[in-house]
């Protein structure tokens, strides 16, 4: 992987930063070898698409997990986190016995950066006892549970650092894949590729035009500066869980939809084909696959949108994408709905929850100099609906996954 420099992302902060190298020698009492970071992300529409084989829109954002990293010479990987009281260590070479099957025994946080360890060295075919022992000490400021995918930030960060000191020359898309194959399968959450390849991939003020099946990606610029608009974060502060609930049953149910339609997924599935879907297919389940299969179609719409008029074009995209969301996915909650009413009337260009959905957090598309407007409005909404106060802040697209 080439080690681009990370000081083009706008507002990066190299707190954290230093605050993965204090905790490295903090922990291990030694010195880092150096730090590598990966970003969170913001999906600008295409929710749930990924899994279904489909088309997402996704950009990284400035704020980046690091990750300080030292070897060691007895074959043993070390964990530590600012958001964790004790670092997990395990031998390389029982990585194998620990993942998938036992992966209940690792504390959750941990499974991560180990789990890319382990997807790792299975990606690059290595056996564990050719590869040099590691600490890894982590920090980060992506928001936690607000759907910014925080864990694809770890796993960038992770895979990149990794495979540097390893010798193993992977591509970009591949160590995205990895942190996919760690996400599903030592964590246990039925995740899509969407958050690693924009963590992997993103580049300042632009958006990744991704296809999930072929993972073939276009990176299309945004011109949100140029337009003077800002893309708002509503962490609504609701949080949410993948590996549980609610995000597996609509996977299953997109899986049996697809499966009723004589389709490999619902990529396959186009809008004119609705009307026998909903002659095939029971109530709900017909609602998850028509979210699915409208929410690709507005996925293309919006990069003929920013192509051909510009981004104050594809507002109404983004509001017919979260109605979408929220009565044929039912994934949206009161406070995202709040979030989402309150910015709109504010005079935001268009708005929607991203992520996964069940909590997290709303974005909004607002002219400049109306961010504190809508701010304003979003914060009184709370109030009035007895909501905790939610947390905004604003977002720039920004570089992917590299070397400090």
């Amino acid at each position: 992987m080439t080690d681009a420099p990370a000081t083009d992302a706008p507002g990066a902060r190299p707190e954290a930063a230093q605050s993965a190298r204090a905790l490295f020698t903090e922990r291990f009492d030694a010195v880092p070898l150096g730090t590598w970071s990966a970003p969170g992300r913001v999906n600008l529409i295409g929710e749930h698409t990924d899994y279904n084989d489909g088309f997402v829109l996704p950009f990284a954002i400035q704020h980046r997990t690091h990750v300080a990293l030292g070897t060691r010479a007895d074959g043993v990987i070390r964990v530590a986190s600012t958001f964790a009281d004790d670092a997990v260590e395990v031998p390389l070479a029982e990585l194998n016995a620990l993942f998938p099957d036992g992966r209940e025994t690792v504390a959750e946080w941990a499974r991560y950066p180990l789990g890319v360890a382990w997807a790792l060295q299975r990606a690059a075919g290595r056996d564990p006892v050719t590869l040099v022992g590691v600490d890894l000490a982590f920090a980060s400021d992506v928001p936690v549970g607000a759907g910014l995918s925080s864990s694809a930030a770890i796993e960038g960060a992770t895979a990149s650092a990794l495979a540097a000191i390893w010798g193993i020359d992977l591509d970009r898309t591949a160590l995205a894949r990895v942190g996919r194959t760690a996400e599903n399968e030592a964590v246990g959450a039925p995740t899509g590729i969407m958050d690693q390849m924009a963590s992997m991939l993103g580049r300042a003020d632009a958006a990744i035009f991704l296809d999930c099946r072929s993972l073939e990606a276009e990176v299309i610029d945004l011109g949100f500066a140029d337009a003077g608009l800002e893309l708002v974060v509503i962490d609504t502060g609701v949080s949410h869980s993948h590996a549980t609930g609610g995000y597996g049953e609509r996977r299953a149910a997109c899986e049996r939809g697809a499966e009723a339609m004589g389709a490999s997924a619902l990529r396959d599935v186009s809008v004119a084909d609705l009307e026998r879907a909903q002659e095939l297919l029971d109530d709900v389940t017909f609602r998850r696959v028509r979210h699915v299969v409208t929410e690709n179609q507005r996925v293309l719409d919006t990069v003929a949108a920013l192509a051909a008029e510009g981004p104050a074009s594809v507002g109404p995209l983004l509001v017919a994408s979260h109605a979408s969301m929220r009565d044929d996915f039912e994934i949206s909650v009161p406070e995202l709905d709040t979030a989402v009413e309150a910015a709109l009337a504010a005079g935001a260009i268009g708005a929607r929850m991203t992520g996964g959905g069940f909590g997290g957090a709303a974005i909004a598309l607002v002219a400049r100099d109306g961010v504190g407007a809508v701010t304003d409005a979003v914060t009184a909404a709370f109030t009035d609906a007895g909501f905790a106060a939610p947390t905004i802040f604003t977002v720039a697209p920004s570089a992917g996954a590299a070397r400090d």
